[in-house]
């Protein structure tokens, strides 16, 4: 049996973000040049349009004490959440650092051959995108403003480079996310309808 993405990544969530790239010398003593990528793959208090269903935007923010109790032992950096690791926190090729803007992630690419490739395809600009994977703890849900707050995260499990995200995995989390509070807004609204209908069968 074929298994499919979202079940081989149950309970997971995905988010894309657009990331920076740079490369930086390997320092005194080194003969290789060090392949970095850099930048922030989770943004605190910036709402993000996730999802939008019968022309109505639901949104995401992730608080800023969102990854205070994380998990973030062993994160990976991949390509499309798949594939060969290219750097690791475990092996101090992936650093992670939370500021008052958000997570900011460095990876060093130079360690692999697909590493080496996937730095000079995100140079070229060819890859542009980037996505992290996690699951959640607790979140908050704003129904005027249809706003979901990420409030704290249970675990971080990669961050990684993606074209298009493979699978639509960002998509598909994000529905996922919403599902229940979209299912809330259509019983308010037919028991809103019921409402006026029988207010009317009253009066006629």
């Amino acid at each position: 049996m074929t298994e499919t993405p979202n079940a081989r990544w149950k309970d997971r969530e995905f988010r894309e973000f657009e990331f920076e790239i740079r490369a930086a010398a390997a320092g005194e003593g080194t003969e290789e040049e060090a392949l970095y990528v850099e930048g922030y793959a989770v943004r605190f208090n910036e709402v993000t349009v996730l999802w939008e269903y019968d022309n109505i935007q639901y949104k995401e923010k992730v608080d800023p004490g969102a990854l205070r109790d994380a998990d973030m032992s062993d994160v990976i950096f991949n390509y499309n959440h798949g594939g060969k690791v290219m750097a690791r926190t475990r092996n101090k090729t992936l650093e992670l650092k939370v500021d008052s803007k958000g997570l900011f992630i460095r990876a060093r690419l130079d360690g692999t051959e697909e590493g080496r490739k996937l730095y000079e395809e995100i140079k070229g600009g060819y890859i542009d995108r980037m996505s992290y994977a996690y699951t959640t703890l607790e979140t908050s849900y704003d129904s005027e403003t249809r706003t979901r707050t990420i409030l704290r995260i249970k675990k971080l499990y990669d961050v990684s480079a993606v074209d298009i995200p493979a699978y639509d995995t960002t998509s598909i989390s994000a529905r996922s996310a919403f599902e229940m509070e979209i299912e809330k807004e259509k019983e308010v609204a037919a028991a809103a309808e019921r409402r006026r209908k029988l207010i009317l069968k009253t009066y006629l």
